[in-house]
């Protein structure tokens, strides 16, 4: 009898089921997209909505166990990825009372007081965390206590969003530490929660669930569930992880030392420690790993696959018709127009995201600099790669700052996610970091993450690092060019000088930051 793995992906943008087989090839897939909701009256909010996400979410399993053709009594063992950051809280019935999704920025106020009030206390919780209090839960959890006290006065119980998943499977509330370590209330050395954060700010501390490691089995499919979703009842039910270390745990990306740059909606420049530092001044943030003994020090490209989306949709329609007149990704048609341009975008810069400042994090407003009028010059293919140019550069700088704090440094980069199909992309990014970009034949590595924890969790494999390490194979390599690495150097000094510049207008309010973190 044929044994498979399905892993629910509860992502930024959409949810979806993928399911594998023992051997870690991907069967079927089930996806669809996802709002966030913006809570009327609440400036920067991005609710997470629990009732019609399940539903979402459920609709996808049932979807991957008909295309691939496999029966529910098949399903080996059930795990769960989300975005990071996001939090639910429950009532003693495991109601969800409230849910957030990860960017949601909506507790200013609340960073503000903690600053003012305790100056000392971000600091104290980084040292610990290795987080900010720019997506850390305590202002989230404050900020309910200010403005829904009833709803405060419910809470139970706290959860990451994979964790939450697994809850509507199991009935059982519990953490892992690659996501519960994004949340800010939690130690890297011990991989456990920090109830005393919460108490010293006066917010509850019995409301943490137990934290097992990931690919430790917690429940099994519920009765409820199993009619919700399709799956068994009796199936049991794995601690994923958050989806940048699964994703990692996917690619092989598994011992001290390694390196990647995961490129979706926002680029992730991970290098892995064997032991938890933190950064002297909060410019990076700290994770615990999925791997135990590994944390992962992290630069974050903010809504770089966002930004080529909107210059996709907003301004390239014409190219997306053609695109698919060809039969091709508009993405690699647009990419296409970019490779014939030369390096530098023809002198336009890209001015989006910030290199990585945790502590102190937002960003200028969105716009090209140094456009010219000729169409020639300033054109839709020179944009593109100014933009590609713009997530590659920030990204080395990114690298260069934990390469120099962590005295480590990689000769290779596994480069994954939806850029990394971009070959230009990968020989821009190759070119600017001066290092060898590796790109893996996996396409769900996070999920594919997510079933060697289901494989661990069910003694199908050792371990995740054993089986990751076995896994991953290579499909393509790129590279550097010396001269390109020199241009890019320079255009590096260039653009930091210039990002200088654009973020004094928005401290003078002339413009708008792109996205700041509460309290900045």
């Amino acid at each position: 009898m044929s044994r498979y793995f399905l892993v629910v992906d509860a992502g930024t943008g959409s949810g979806r089921a993928v399911i594998f087989n023992t051997a870690g090839r991907q069967i079927s897939i089930a996806q669809e997209e996802w709002k966030h909701i913006s809570e009327h009256g609440v400036p920067n909010s991005m609710g997470f909505d629990t009732v019609r996400n399940w539903e979402l979410i459920c609709r996808c399993i049932r979807r991957a166990l008909q295309e691939g053709n496999i029966r529910p009594m098949d399903i080996a063992a059930v795990s769960a990825t989300s975005m990071r950051e996001g939090i639910v809280m429950y009532d003693k019935g495991q109601r969800e009372l409230f849910a957030v999704a990860n960017v949601d920025a909506r507790a200013d106020n609340e960073v503000t007081y903690l600053k003012n009030e305790y100056p000392l206390f971000e600091g104290e919780c980084y040292a610990q965390s290795g987080q900010t209090f720019a997506l850390g839960a305590i202002p989230r959890i404050m900020w309910l206590r200010t403005h829904h006290p009833r709803v405060y006065e419910q809470v139970d119980k706290i959860s990451m969003i994979s964790d939450w998943v697994l809850t509507k499977l199991s009935g059982v509330i519990a953490s892992e530490p690659s996501n519960a370590g994004t949340s800010g209330i939690f130690d890297l050395s011990t991989r456990q929660w920090v109830p005393s954060m919460a108490a010293k700010v006066g917010i509850k501390d019995t409301i943490f669930p137990p934290v097992y490691e990931s690919g430790t089995q917690i429940g099994t499919i519920t009765h409820k569930a199993s009619l919700e979703c399709g799956l068994n009842p009796g199936t049991p039910v794995i601690t994923g992880g958050g989806d940048v270390q699964l994703g990692s745990a996917g690619l092989g990306v598994v011992g001290a030392g390694d390196c990647a740059i995961l490129g979706g909606t926002f680029w992730q420049q991970l290098v892995n420690l064997d032991s938890p530092l933190v950064h002297p001044e909060m410019d990076l943030r700290i994770n615990p790993h999925v791997i135990p003994g590994i944390t992962q020090a992290e630069g974050i490209t903010f809504f770089s696959g966002l930004v080529m989306r909107w210059f996709r949709d907003a301004l390239c329609q014409e190219e997306v018709h053609k695109a698919h007149e060809r039969g091709i990704d508009p993405y690699a048609y647009l990419e296409s127009m970019a490779s014939k341009v030369p390096v530098g975008s023809n002198g336009i810069m890209a001015i989006f995201s910030d290199m990585m400042h945790y502590g102190k994090w937002y960003h200028a407003a969105p716009s090209f600099l140094n456009l010219s009028i000729d169409p020639a010059v300033a054109s839709k293919g020179a944009m593109f790669r100014s933009l590609q140019e713009n997530a590659a550069i920030v990204s080395m700088m990114n690298l260069e700052s934990i390469f120099s704090w962590t005295q480590r440094e990689s000769d290779s980069i596994t480069f994954a996610g939806g850029a990394s199909k971009g070959e230009l992309w990968c020989q821009i990014l190759s070119d600017a970091t001066g290092k060898t970009v590796r790109v893996p034949y996996v396409t769900e590595a996070t999920a594919l993450g997510g079933a060697f924890a289901c494989g661990v969790g069910i003694g199908e494999y050792g371990s995740i690092a054993e089986v990751a390490r076995s896994h991953v194979e290579w499909k393509r390599e790129y590279t550097p060019d010396a001269t390109h690495r020199a241009l890019y150097q320079e255009m590096a000094e260039k653009w930091k000088e210039a990002y200088k510049v654009q973020l004094s207008l928005v401290d003078r309010g002339i413009t708008t930051s792109m996205w700041r973190a509460p309290g900045v």
